[in-house]
């Protein structure tokens, strides 16, 4: 123990915080790291894949993208070396890996993934899942579960299937419930003159995927709204309000996009609401920058909000939190480790928040008195418990990490060219 990290400690339990209590927590909080950050939301269907439309993008071609599952493998596996805690792996249908053959989406197995699953065993990880309803000829107009062609429609279906067949396998393989999370791009550009069509598809193509049983301590389903995307921004059928009420009626998770809402507003303050109706929610931590721009994760106001209704209502226990950004514009591996790390911090700022003697005041109407030690607690040593657990869990503490990753960027990424 640092004498920094002592003093902190002491500074924290003047407020009743206890620094073990909340290292400890944060220790027992996996975020799952998305795949598609270390490619460009390629893929590895084809030689050679780039993401095709389907409501989104990525922007940039900085040097040294993984081309192969191999090297994305090892790019995740130098990033969670920066990063400290246990944590997850959020994998897309799309990263299958095929050795060359072709096979339609539909009929994908869990041998398509099981190098994943064997990499997951390896390093210590659990992996979260979901089905890709983009860059796909059969999605080239922006329509799959709500497509007007039950033939189209049948065919995602059988893709959303397959996906869950995968996450509950890989659940059983690794010990560790997956999550598997449907996000689709249906919508229109322009204004639509039906909008209730499309939604009821939606409905009854969802309600065909789930009904399919599936053990739910391998496997639980989450269902993810926005408020718009690239060519469809007039209209989009999985809105919030559609899959809300599909998550209610259901009882599925609810997938809550820090980007995928207008940009003034907070899904922290969405947390408390929906967890009185749904059993679990997905977070899905980003940073939309005027719009879903998918801006890699930093300490900023949005992000700690979300960390501070977590912790404030005792939500940990029932949120599932991932990261989704994909930033092509700076190095890939740095991007993970400055947007996990980042999320980290928020969470470990909300569990050094003394909490009870807020809640104290509250609720003896010391309304002063409140906002005052919410401010006074900003600046209470949270850098001395971030170094100690970086520490403890034998990872770089501070801006030396930076090193590592550039020395790797030398020796790695730049020969990809």
């Amino acid at each position: 123990m640092s004498k920094a990290f002592f003093l902190a400690c002491e500074s924290y339990a003047e407020l009743g915080v206890d620094c073990e209590a909340a290292l400890a927590s944060l220790a027992a909080t996996p975020i799952s790291l998305h795949c598609w950050q270390g490619d460009d939301v390629g893929g590895f269907e084809r030689e050679g894949a780039e993401l095709e439309g389907g409501g989104i993008q990525v922007t940039g071609s900085y040097p040294g993208k993984a081309r192969t599952a191999g090297e994305l493998r090892q790019d995740l596996e130098k990033a969670l070396s920066l990063i400290p805690g246990k944590h997850r792996l959020n994998l897309h249908a799309c990263y299958a890996e095929l050795d060359g053959a072709k096979m339609e989406r539909s009929d994908y197995t869990t041998a398509q993934f099981q190098t994943w699953i064997d990499w997951c065993e390896a390093q210590g990880l659990g992996m979260d899942f979901n089905p890709s309803y983009f860059s796909h000829p059969l999605a080239a107009d922006g329509w799959t579960l709500s497509h007007p062609d039950a033939a189209v429609r049948d065919y995602w279906i059988e893709h959303g299937r397959a996906c869950r067949r995968i996450a509950a396998d890989a659940g059983r393989q690794l010990g560790s419930k997956a999550v598997t999370n449907f996000w689709i791009p249906d919508g229109s550009k322009d204004l639509p003159v039906d909008r209730k069509g499309p939604r009821e598809r939606l409905e009854a193509s969802l309600d065909a995927i789930f009904a399919e049983e599936v053990d739910a301590a391998l496997n639980v389903d989450a269902v993810e709204c926005k408020l718009f995307g690239i060519g469809s921004e007039s209209y989009v059928v999985g809105s919030h309000e559609f899959y809300l009420g599909y998550a209610v009626t259901r009882r599925k998770l609810l997938c809550l996009d820090a980007g995928h809402f207008h940009p003034t507003e907070s899904i922290a303050d969405k947390i408390s609401s929906v967890l009185q109706f749904v059993p679990e929610l997905l977070l899905h931590v980003s940073r939309g920058v005027r719009w879903d721009s998918d801006h890699v994760v930093i300490m900023d106001d949005a992000t700690r909000a979300i960390a501070e209704e977590l912790v404030r209502g005792d939500f940990l226990g029932r949120t599932h939190v991932g990261l989704d950004f994909f930033d092509a514009s700076i190095n890939r591996i740095a991007a993970w480790v400055i947007g996990t790390r980042s999320a980290q911090k928020c969470l470990l700022a909300a569990m050094l928040e003394p909490v009870s003697m807020l809640r104290e005041w509250e609720s003896a109407g010391d309304f002063a008195g409140r906002l005052a030690l919410m401010e006074e607690a900003k600046t209470l040593p949270l850098g001395a418990v971030w170094r100690e657990f970086c520490e403890r869990e034998g990872t770089p503490a501070g801006p030396e990490w930076i090193g590592e990753m550039r020395s790797y960027e030398r020796d790695v990424l730049a020969p990809r060219g």
